[in-house]
């Protein structure tokens, strides 16, 4: 590593309390606020009070293609000249798309990668300001939006380094409350984007701090945040993790956990924090399998280590293993099985991993065929 280039967020507020500042950065953006939230509105109705000329666009889940078409198409109705995401990883990844396209003329088709024609944004997103609710996908601090083509079965990213937030604030007191399950796929979510950049080829000495640093905040608070969600210092530990996950993950790239990911997600529509949740070990595995037999003393090896140390406090390869197993079952993870994948499946998905953009960060490469040894495990664990 000689060179490397770094970009994030404009700004980041991280406290518990920093989302009482949401109306005055919002009033410094914009006057015709469109909000994209979870579900259930009313649940953070004390910062939508603060935003009377706001409009509300609930996101019920991963957003699809339509999803994003009509929420461009409502942001550009309100007349929107400032975007905020207040919810999880699918609602940032929604108000970052709806910025982004409500200013540039065409459909989202004619924008995303693999599927899509890639066209570059002509036009600036729109100013977003994220919010997050949960503690997991780092959304917040990267540049790229993801949406699902139930019609491709895939997920796939719109990019660009304009759509990054203008303002990110982390507040994890918005996280307490969020179900055990919430918690547990989320945090191995952070988790994960905390360990496969460390051990990417990609990595640098920014990102090894973030993620050397995120990673001891998942070895003492995880466990913590899933037994009692009210414990403020655990959840902060668990916000800062995703936070710096996502720096990381955003300038390292990841692995095989998100690449197998992310065709899971696109292909049952589970949530992508239980993919990577249920996918982190036999991935994990699988890798250092590979390491070993292509070269005893690859550095990535002693990366996982490393890692192993900073979740619990001992180094080791098994260690690292061991910790993430316990954890794992700890948490109640499910199985692709209980996702709904099925072994007919099993090469399809992996076909289509092995060439993801979210695998180029795997220390080393995988084949199909280890690919599919990582679903059947991941199949039966």
């Amino acid at each position: 590593m000689t060179s490397f280039t770094f970009a994030t967020a404009h700004s980041i507020a991280f406290g518990p309390g920093r989302s009482a500042e949401l109306a005055g950065v919002v009033a410094g953006l914009g006057r015709r606020p469109f909000v994209c939230t979870g579900a259930d509105p009313t649940r953070f109705g004390r910062l939508l009070d603060d935003l009377p000329d706001a409009r509300t666009w609930p996101v019920s889940g991963e957003p699809a293609l339509d999803d994003i078409r009509s929420g461009v198409a409502a942001a550009r109705a309100h007349r929107a000249d400032v975007v905020i995401g207040l919810g999880g990883g699918a609602v940032l990844d929604a108000a970052k798309l709806i910025a982004a396209l409500s200013p540039n003329s065409g459909d989202v088709l004619d924008y995303l990668e693999v599927i899509g024609a890639g066209r570059p944004l002509a036009e600036l997103p729109l100013p977003f300001v994220a919010v997050p609710t949960t503690a997991g996908t780092g959304s917040e601090v990267t540049s790229n939006g993801v949406v699902t083509s139930p019609e491709h079965g895939v997920k796939v990213s719109l990019r660009a380094p304009s759509m990054l937030a203008r303002v990110a604030i982390v507040d994890p007191e918005l996280t307490i409350g969020c179900p055990p399950a919430v918690t547990a796929s989320s945090g191995l979510d952070a988790l994960t984007q905390c360990l496969e950049p460390y051990v990417s080829p990609f990595a640098n000495p920014l990102t090894d701090g973030f993620c050397a640093e995120g990673l001891r905040c998942a070895g003492r608070s995880l466990r913590r945040a899933y037994e009692a969600g009210d414990d403020l210092e655990a959840r902060t530990d668990m916000a800062l993790c995703s936070v710096l996950g996502g720096l990381a993950l955003a300038n390292a790239k990841l692995g095989a956990v998100h690449g197998l990911a992310g065709v899971i997600g696109g292909l049952t529509g589970a949530p992508h924090g239980v993919c990577c949740a249920t996918l982190l070990v036999p991935a994990s595995s699988a890798t250092i399998d590979a390491l070993r037999a292509h070269d005893a003393n690859h550095p990535a090896l002693r990366r996982y280590a490393e890692a192993g140390e900073l979740l619990s406090g001992t180094a080791g390869i098994e260690v690292l293993l061991d910790w993430l197993r316990d954890t794992v079952r700890l948490l109640r993870v499910p199985t692709i099985s209980e996702l709904g994948v099925r072994p007919d499946a099993f090469r399809q998905i992996a076909e289509q991993a092995a060439k993801a953009s979210s695998t180029k960060g795997n220390p080393i490469a995988l084949s199909v065929d280890q690919l599919i040894g990582v679903l059947g495990a991941a199949a039966r664990d």
